[in-house]
């Protein structure tokens, strides 16, 4: 029987601005005055440019021409849009790229389909399930057949699904995985080491079992990460050869993680340590190679109103990615952006709104942000959603100026 030994740590290990190298940032807008908290950038219309989607529409690069798709209400709270992932995936592999959604108030999964000929017509929105309510989901290959399966975080559940058809119509089929480790927050990670991908929850681990019954999956309770912001990482981040875990908290201050150990007898420990605690409302991390190292930096910020009275809510807003230092044992913080605090914010919740508590032109990392190239220079820029607006971050580690192709 495996001994699992949690240590928790108040001192944070020791983190330092590097600024990356010295890798310059520019900020695009989009569209400040999006109020949609999910994006995601690809191809949409074929001509070989990187767009963006998010909320109700998709914005045509080079010059952000909105094409409104979709409707999107907001929830039975008006301070939050029934729109908590936009992930790009050609769900029924015609040759074009659609979106994988899901909401909170309406419990829904959903594909919205782009239709193709003409990517400014109304795109169809499909229902896949409603399993409850969710905050934002992931695409993950979780069943090793090369294609990205969905993974949302369900309020009181654990659970994934897999697409099975695409002809004469798309299947989605739900592996249901119970509710023993179900919590605010969900990721994945191979924790084990064993080369099959995990399921991270706030509670504990799901391991991915070796047969082919992908509903079977045995749950290890243990840690406790609290209320996680959506999206966990599980990666070998120190180098010793272990998969760590990386979490933010998500209505709260701090960016932590869990350093895992092993020893000779094959008894697993965790030891828990902050990295940041100087931002809040931590929702979503994501990890992307910035300066061309080939060893991803994880990216995150703060969610701007992720509630809008809680610690932190009103603080500056932010973007910053982060880099674990093997050789001298640190983190390193580059500040990509930060932005003023919402000082004349009213003192009632149900009277703030970020799109004027805040300056024109903050920018946060929402619930689901996206890195792609997105000007074809080489290097990996961001794509940041959120209450404050839509932006991307130019990546300047490669070029100076936009290609020819992109102006």
């Amino acid at each position: 029987m495996q001994i699992v030994l949690i240590c928790f740590s108040t001192c944070p290990f020791s983190i330092s601005a590097d600024n990356l190298h010295g890798i310059p940032w520019r900020k695009h807008t989009v569209n400040d005055q999006s109020p949609f908290e999910a994006a995601g950038a690809a191809d949409f219309n074929g001509d070989g440019k990187m767009d963006v989607f998010s909320g109700d529409s998709w914005y045509e690069a080079p010059h952000w021409t909105r094409h409104k798709v979709r409707d999107v209400l907001p929830g039975t709270n008006p301070h939050y849009y029934e729109d908590f992932a936009d992930l790009p995936m050609d769900v029924n592999l015609d040759g074009h790229v659609d979106i994988v959604t899901c909401a909170y108030f309406s419990r829904r999964i959903a594909w919205v389909e782009n239709p193709g000929d003409d990517a400014t017509k109304l795109w169809i929105e499909h229902t896949i399930d409603l399993p409850g309510a969710m905050e934002t989901g992931q695409l993950v290959d979780l069943n090793r057949d090369s294609r990205p399966d969905f993974l949302p975080n369900i309020g009181g559940a654990v659970a994934w699904y897999e697409i099975t058809a695409t002809a004469p119509e798309v299947t989605w089929k739900k592996h249901d995985l119970g509710n023993r480790g179900s919590g605010h927050g969900v990721g994945h990670g191979d924790v084990n080491g064993d080369g099959r991908t995990d399921i991270i929850t706030p509670k504990g681990w799901y391991e991915q079992p070796v047969g082919a019954d992908l509903d079977d999956w045995p749950f290890h309770p243990e840690f406790q990460l609290g209320t996680a912001g959506i999206l966990i990482i599980g990666r070998d981040f120190d180098g010793d050869g272990d998969t760590d875990v990386m979490w933010g908290m998500g209505h709260d201050y701090g960016l932590k993680w869990l350093q895992q150990s092993i020893d000779s007898e094959g008894k697993r420990s965790w030891k828990s340590e902050q990295i940041d605690m100087t931002f809040s409302q931590v929702h979503t991390l994501h990890l992307a190679d910035l300066d061309g190292d080939l060893e991803p930096e994880v990216i995150t910020g703060k969610r701007v109103y992720a509630h809008e009275t809680e610690p932190g809510a009103t603080a500056s807003p932010c973007v910053y990615s982060f880099h674990f230092d093997r050789e001298n044992a640190k983190w390193t913080r580059q500040v990509i952006f930060e932005g003023q605090p919402a000082k004349f914010a009213p003192a009632k919740a149900e009277d703030r709104w970020a799109l004027k508590d805040f300056e024109r032109g903050s920018a946060g990392t929402g619930l689901q942000m996206d890195a792609r190239d997105m000007d074809g220079d080489g290097d990996t820029d961001l794509i940041c959603p959120g209450k404050s607006g839509l932006y991307w971050f130019e990546n300047m580690r490669v070029s100076k100026a936009y290609p020819a192709s992109f102006r």
